[in-house]
This record gives structure tokens, C-alpha cells and sequence, in this order.
């Protein structure tokens, strides 16, 4: 029998343990805990890890529970309550940002416009996760720069979906790109009016049935064959499992099963999403940085001072209070966990070489790495006492 698979379990589990509480007493936040453990067990640390790419398989399933939970907490009510933040500051932000990343990435590294557009867009996110933790144990969700951090974010959350659908149609070489951005557009319009009919005819009475059974068990394995379900079928017609899980998540967004649902799901979203950033702290090549340290560092202060620069005018011309502008800017300034699922896909297609790649991932990883630092800042000014 090859137990192999256990001593890496045995091990990923080991350095959870012991590396994400470090990290977290020091004020820097589960997530670059697991991040540092992967880059420790990873080939570029300690190598103890043999089943890599076993791993990152597994770890792919982190982010479609992550979107599926994502996608329940987009319910159209809380939408339509934060409609300025979110369809408002939150469009500009992605498009605005997007746009002078799309260029920075074209002259800095000679690529296509549809994959500068791309990438460009990729990185104009922020990370849900990390923020999102960050304001939980600050307790300021609710503060004056916590709600239009939570509308930039939740309309980047669904930014992903034409973004995941971009991917595919960039890797259909007959498109141009006004073509791929339209059809992209046109699917994540079909795809939440499909939404609506599934919700509402389908999934909820299909749900009741299941409640009237009162086996728990039974319960758990149809919220997870819900997730794994709608991924799988997505992909089956040439887009993304996460992008199927997004879906399941919206279904359910409004459902009166939606918090059990949740309760179900939460313990493997949080394990897996775990597992997610650990292989990609393995994933990454310290090779690369060293190879080309400056170039790594100036392009994460770059992206990170293009970001703050971008938010900031945005924040204001939203009517947000001053420093509540420059706490916003500071917290949404690093890019994220969606970046490297599409720049997974784009690599995975072979839209983007391996060493275009690494040098991204590297990028993003190091201003994942950063958001603790930038989170302080932004909590201090928003904090302190006007002159």
C-alpha cells in the first residue's frame, strides 16, 4: 500500500498547525501563514513535499468553495442596498485601475493587448479573503472605510465571472478582442437570467424535498454536490469548476437554506482554501526572484502604487470622507487570491509563458505579503486625529 500521500498530508497539516498561529500572533493573518508555509515545503524551501502537482489539484477546490460562499453573500438585496458603492465605485475602481495596469503590462512586458487586457484586469482585483478577515477582527465591516472596501470587493467578485469566461474566449484565436470582451459580457448576462429561472423553479423545491427527509448527513452530501455539481457541469460546455460554484452560490443567495447551507460548507471551504494558498506559496520559484530581484520588487511597488493612486480620486469623487479615501486606498492596494486563478487558466491554456508566470505569481504573492502592513496604515489613518 503507498502511504505516500499521507506523509504529505501528515506534513501540510503539521506546518498549518504550527507556522499560521505564528503568524497570526504577529499580526499578519492566517492567509500569509499558509502562504509561508507553502514557499517552506515548497521546492523552493525544504522540498519535503513530493506530490506537488497531486496537491494543487486538491488545492483547486479551495477556490471553488471560496466562490461558492462568495457567490451566496451576493444576494440581489444586499446588492441593491450598496447599488453606489458597488455598481458605482466598484466599476470604476476595476475598470480604471484595470485599464493602466493593461498598459503598464504592455510596455513592461511586450504582450498582446488581449492577454495585457487580461492580466490587467486580473490584477485590479483585491483579495476577498485576506480583507475581508482583516476587517472581520478589526471589527469594521460597518466603518466608514470598511463598507466601500466591502462594495469594491463584492462587485470584483463578480467581475470574475466575465473574467473566467475572457479566459476561454482569449484562448479562441478567431475572436478579436472587442469580441471576446462582448461575448464575455453577453455569457455573464445569460448566466445570471438562468440564475433566476433554476432559483426560483428548480433548486428550491428540490431543496424542501431534501429537508423532509431530516437525515443531516443527506443534507451535507447534496451541498456539496451542488458546489462539485455546478462546477462540474460549467466546465463540461469549456469554462471554470469556480465559475460553476460562483453560480451555486448565487442560486442560493436569496434560498431559506442559504445560512444552513453555509454551516455545511464552511468547514471545507476554510480547510481547502487553506490547502489552496499553501500550493501556491510551493508554486512559487525563488529562483525567479533572485534571478530578477528588482524587477520583481519595482513591479509589486508599482502595482501597489498604482492601485492607491487609482482608488483614491475615485474614493473622493464618491463623496467618502478624506481619510476614509486614503484607508480604502491603502487596504484594496495588493492583488489576489482570483489573480492566480487566472493566471492559472491563462498558463494552463497556454496563454501566458511559464517564466510571464512565475513572475506574476511572485508579484502577487509578495503584495499578498504586504496587505498586513498596508491594512495598519489604513486602520491608522483612519484612526488618527485631523490637524
Amino acid at each position: 500500500m503507498n502511504t505516500d500521500y499521507l506523509t504529505d498530508i501528515i506534513i501540510l497539516l503539521s506546518a498549518a498547525i504550527v507556522i499560521v498561529p505564528i503568524f497570526q500572533s504577529l499580526g499578519f493573518g492566517s492567509i500569509t501563514g499558509y502562504l509561508m508555509a507553502g514557499i517552506i515545503l515548497g521546492p523552493s524551501g525544504l522540498s519535503l513535499i513530493d506530490g506537488v502537482t497531486e496537491i494543487s489539484h486538491y488545492a483547486e477546490l479551495g477556490v471553488i468553495f471560496l466562490l461558492f460562499v462568495i457567490g451566496i453573500e451576493i444576494s440581489p438585496s444586499r446588492l441593491w442596498r450598496m447599488r453606489d458603492l458597488v455598481l458605482g465605485l466598484g466599476v470604476l475602481q476595476v475598470l480604471v485601475t484595470g485599464g493602466v495596469l493593461t498598459l503598464a503590462i504592455k510596455l513592461g512586458f511586450d504582450t498582446s493587448w488581449k492577454i495585457s487586457l487580461l492580466l490587467g484586469l486580473a490584477l485590479a482585483l483585491s483579495s476577498t479573503a485576506i480583507i475581508l478577515q482583516l476587517l472581520t477582527d478589526k471589527d469594521a465591516l460597518s466603518s466608514d472605510y470598511g463598507r466601500p472596501a466591502l462594495g469594491v470587493l463584492l462587485f470584483q467578485d463578480i467581475a470574475v465571472v466575465p473574467l473566467l469566461a475572457l479566459v476561454s474566449f482569449i484562448a479562441t484565436p478567431e475572436f478579436t478582442i472587442v469580441q471576446d470582451i462582448s461575448y464575455a459580457l453577453l455569457e455573464a448576462f445569460v448566466i445570471l437570467a438562468l440564475i433566476v429561472v433554476l432559483a426560483r423553479f428548480i433548486l428550491n423545491p428540490l431543496l424542501a424535498l431534501i429537508v423532509k427527509v431530516r437525515s443531516p448527513e443527506i443534507f451535507t452530501a447534496s451541498a456539496l454536490l451542488l458546489v462539485l455539481g455546478a462546477g462540474q457541469a460549467v466546465q463540461s460546455v469549456g469554462l471554470s469548476m469556480a465559475m460553476g460554484a460562483f453560480i451555486a452560490g448565487l442560486l442560493i443567495a436569496d434560498s431559506h437554506y442559504r445560512s444552513q447551507i453555509i454551516t455545511e460548507i464552511q468547514p471545507f471551504r476554510g480547510l481547502l482554501l487553506g490547502l489552496f494558498f499553501i500550493s501556491m506559496g510551493m508554486s512559487l520559484s525563488i529562483e525567479t526572484f533572485l534571478e530578477q530581484p528588482w524587477v520583481v520588487i519595482s513591479a509589486t511597488l508599482a502595482l501597489i502604487a498604482i492601485k492607491l493612486l487609482a482608488l483614491w480620486p475615485l474614493c473622493r469623487l464618491f463623496k467618502i470622507e478624506r481619510k476614509a479615501s486614503i484607508a480604502v486606498s491603502f487596504l484594496l492596494a495588493q492583488s489576489g487570491e482570483f489573480a492566480l486563478v487566472i493566471f492559472g487558466l491563462a498558463k494552463g491554456l497556454e496563454l501566458i509563458e511559464l517564466g510571464l508566470y512565475q513572475t506574476l505569481l511572485t508579484v502577487v504573492l509578495f503584495s499578498m505579503f504586504a496587505t498586513p502592513l498596508l491594512e495598519r496604515i489604513a486602520h491608522k489613518v483612519f484612526t488618527s486625529h485631523s490637524n
